[in-house]
């Protein structure tokens, strides 16, 4: 897994998109709230005349909602779904840099299955300057059954 990457933070952690479906880095605003939206989706921004729903990474992590501060960032993505090109923000606490990886490896854990772990966002475990950084799987982060998980979690 080599290329460019935007690296952002959740907490104390680190995680990392692929640099191409980037389309800009916003600064935080307020979202128009949708009816009955799950907890992470916390509404729509207007985005140059075009609405983009806005994701809140922390709440698909299982993290505790957390207000704005000065650093905390909006990634735009654009994104295709069925053939149809579709743009989505994601809220994360603070954008890092865009850079290369100091070494990554693709997969999330060789041993995930040993663990029970079956993390579908995940599309590999990197490094940069000695911290381990989580590589995003675009495509597995807006999967339905992933949306089902993060559903069966709030319920729980």
């Amino acid at each position: 897994m080599q290329g460019t990457f935007v690296t952002f933070g959740i907490g104390g952690a680190l995680f990392a998109l692929p640099v191409a479906p980037v389309v800009e880095i916003l600064e935080a605003q307020d979202a128009a709230p949708l009816p009955r939206s799950p907890d992470y989706l916390l509404g729509l921004i207007d985005r140059r005349g075009v609405s983009v729903p806005v994701v809140d990474f922390r709440l698909l992590l299982g993290q505790p909602a957390r207000d704005d501060c000065p650093d905390t960032r909006l990634i735009v993505l654009a994104l295709s779904h069925e053939g149809e090109p579709r743009t989505v923000g994601l809220r994360v606490d603070h954008v890092t840099e865009v850079t290369e990886l100091d070494r990554t490896d693709k997969g999330p854990l060789r041993e995930a299955d040993l663990v029970h772990w079956n993390e579908r966002m995940v599309a590999g475990i990197g490094r940069r300057h000695e911290s381990f950084v989580t590589v995003i799987d675009v495509d597995g982060l807006f999967a339905e059954d992933l949306a089902a998980l993060v559903r069966a979690r709030a319920a729980a």
